[in-house]
């Protein structure tokens, strides 16, 4: 074998490792599920601009420690969209980000399309939860929820 083909076979195989390594950290490794009982799913509500803790029911959370983005939660609640959107504060310009894949309740696209339809009802959760960063809550008409951390007007150009 010449010293050339063994160069090569070294790079291709360090390539392959790093790349490995690369996806294995941005997927997994700085996810952490959150305990449920560690989740306080809040809403502002329009009446006092109050927080106020909503009812969920089979949470499961995520969250990522590298980014201030990373939070993913989907749970259930029994209270209906209409409630919700009497009482509570709309977040207009939610843009669900996209989970890990092996995070199989959270689906950013059906919740974007759900909100682009107006099937879902997007809600802020709490402003600034971490700097620039507010926590917004999407509920389905079925009485699913999902949750996720965006950029606020502080980042935005």
């Amino acid at each position: 074998m010449s010293s050339g083909k063994l160069l090569v076979g070294f790079m291709l195989a360090s390539a392959i490792v790093m790349g490995g390594g690369v996806y294995y950290t941005q997927v997994y490794a700085y996810f952490d599920e959150v305990p449920a009982d560690q989740v306080d799913l809040r809403l502002i509500a329009k009446a006092t601009g109050q927080a106020e803790t909503l009812q969920a029911e089979a949470l499961e959370a995520i969250d990522k420690t590298s980014s201030p983005l990373g939070f993913r939660a989907c749970f259930t609640t029994s209270q209906t969209q209409e409630f919700l959107a009497e009482t509570f504060q709309p977040m207009p310009d939610a843009i669900p980000l996209q989970g890990p894949s092996w995070f199989s309740c959270y689906d950013a696209l059906e919740v974007g399309t759900a909100l682009e339809r107006g099937e879902a009802m997007a809600f802020l959760g709490e402003r600034n939860i971490r700097d620039g960063v507010d926590r917004v809550i999407a509920i389905m008409p079925d009485g699913r929820g999902f949750v996720w951390h965006q950029l606020n007007e502080k980042y935005k150009d």
